[in-house]
Order: structure tokens, then C-alpha cells, then sequence
């Protein structure tokens, strides 16, 4: 286990080293993610000792929200005071994130079938069926 959290710490590590230096607009550790995705690529698996530390943090996931948790009940009036402004900052990033992907979809997404193809499908996929 311990050469596992060495492996992930070094890759958070090199992300840092990374953002400080020549990509400060990106995030140490998302960087560190990157690198770790990429060395993960090139050696077509994960390593044991990674997979055992992963499986560790995942099965206490829930004590990572206790942090949330404490900083919601410590600001709580606050974030009572400011209610309504953060609830409509959250509709508004909903419904825009929502049609923005919606728009990204129907812009990109295709329906798996090309115009040069339809002429092979099934009669019954081509036509409407009208019920009299």
C-alpha cells in the first residue's frame, strides 16, 4: 500500500511542479491526474499497488465529506443569509448547463446511420406506420 501512495504522491508531486512553473493557469492536481492517466496508457494497465490504494480511499469515501459537511454547518447562517442568491446562481448554472450540452449534442451526436446508408434499412424503420 505504501508504494502506491508513493506512486499517487509523486504524480500529484510532478502536476505541481508542472502548474508552478510552466502551466500556472491549470491546476497542480489535475495536472498530477493527467500525468498519472497518461502513465497509466503507456503501461496498458494499473499497477497492483495503485489499485490497493484506490480501493482503500473508496471504501471510506464518505469520511472525505466531512469537511463539506463541517464547513456547511459552520457558515450555515450565512448561507441562510445569502439563500436566495445561491439558489439562483445554482438554477442558472443548471439550465445553462443543460442546454449548452443539449445544444453540444444535437450539433455533434449523430443518429448512427449516414444519408448513403438509409436505402438499407428496413422498410419498416424508413416509413411511419399510420394506425386508421
Amino acid at each position: 500500500m505504501i508504494p502506491g501512495l508513493v506512486q499517487l504522491f509523486v504524480f500529484q508531486a510532478l502536476g505541481e511542479l508542472l502548474s508552478k512553473f510552466a502551466l500556472p493557469f491549470i491546476p497542480g492536481p489535475v495536472l498530477g491526474l493527467v500525468l498519472l492517466l497518461l502513465y497509466f496508457s503507456v503501461r496498458q494497465h494499473v499497477p497492483t499497488s495503485i489499485d490497493a490504494v484506490g480501493s482503500a480511499v473508496l471504501q471510506h469515501l464518505g469520511l472525505l465529506f466531512i469537511p463539506a459537511s463541517v464547513g456547511v454547518v459552520l457558515y450555515l447562517p450565512l448561507l441562510q443569509a445569502n439563500a436566495w442568491a445561491l439558489s439562483t446562481a445554482l438554477v442558472i448554472s443548471v439550465v445553462a448547463t443543460v442546454a449548452v450540452t443539449a445544444l453540444w449534442l444535437k450539433t455533434f451526436a449523430t443518429d448512427g446511420t449516414d444519408a448513403t446508408n438509409r436505402s438499407e434499412l428496413p422498410a419498416e424503420t424508413n416509413s411511419v406506420k399510420q394506425d386508421d
